[in-house]
């Protein structure tokens, strides 16, 4: 069922909550969305939806800007500075949305649905500015693809290294979103890659205290993944049809 012919018989449309509450399970913040400025769903062809047993399959949720993000000020060139407070949180409610969630339901994955997610749905915002921060960022770069340009602080090289060693041991980047699928290629791993990978691991932890001394299971996969997904990466989009407002 799952292949490129699928994507032809897909629509995105005007969301709601309850699109977001099918799906809100499969992403890693599962906590009460809070308020929003927009959702929009990517819904099956009806034959479609009749096989795969849901309606919605994606969905995409925008909410009003925080007030400060230092990566937004260099992004932008600072165009907040010289305003009063209360005149920057106008602009920026004039100006900016950002993007909270962006799920696929599992089975309709690897099919470039969060980048046409994104990609589509950015212009209906209707605003000069589409901002978002992904911790999964560096692991998978669907907003790139859909057209956003990103800014991330700097990592340790610890962080290089142990992406590097998964990969050598053929664990792909986009697959270290998935603990228990991590964990199971780590377990099937013969001995030499086996070692290898467990020497990384153990220099990796080193940095983070008690968790140094973690023995091998799921909860050690799922730590080391969370530390890998923990920086945020800030990624902004500039509507070429929309200037900035500015008054």
């Amino acid at each position: 069922m799952l292949s490129c012919s699928v994507t032809k018989g897909l629509d995105i449309v005007q969301g709601n909550l309850g699109d977001y509450r099918q799906l809100a399970r499969y992403h890693y913040r599962e906590k009460k969305l809070g308020p929003h400025a927009a959702i929009f769903a990517i819904r099956p062809s009806k034959s479609l939806a009749a096989r795969a047993g849901t309606n919605t399959i994606g969905v995409i949720v925008y909410r009003t800007p925080s007030p400060s993000v230092e990566l937004r000020n260099l992004a932008t060139d600072n165009f907040l500075k010289g305003f009063e407070r209360k005149t920057q949180m106008t602009l920026l409610n004039k100006n900016v949305r950002c993007i909270s969630r962006v799920i696929i339901e599992p089975r309709f994955r690897s099919l470039g649905l969060a980048g046409r997610l994104v990609r589509e749905t950015m212009p209906k915002m209707n605003v000069p500015i589409i901002e978002a921060m992904a911790v999964m960022g560096k692991v998978n770069p669907f907003l790139e693809k859909a057209g956003m340009k990103p800014y991330a602080i700097g990592q340790p090289a610890r962080y290089a290294q142990i992406l590097e060693a998964f990969s050598a041991v053929g664990i792909k980047k986009k697959e270290l979103i998935d603990a228990v699928k991590v964990q199971r290629k780590l377990d099937r791993l013969v001995r030499p890659q086996a070692e290898f990978i467990e020497r990384q691991i153990k220099h990796f932890l080193k940095a983070y205290g008690r968790q140094r001394d973690m023995q091998p299971s799921l909860q050690r996969t799922k730590y080391v993944l969370s530390r890998l997904t923990a920086r945020a990466v800030y990624y902004i989009w500039f509507n070429p049809v929309l200037d900035l407002i500015t008054d």
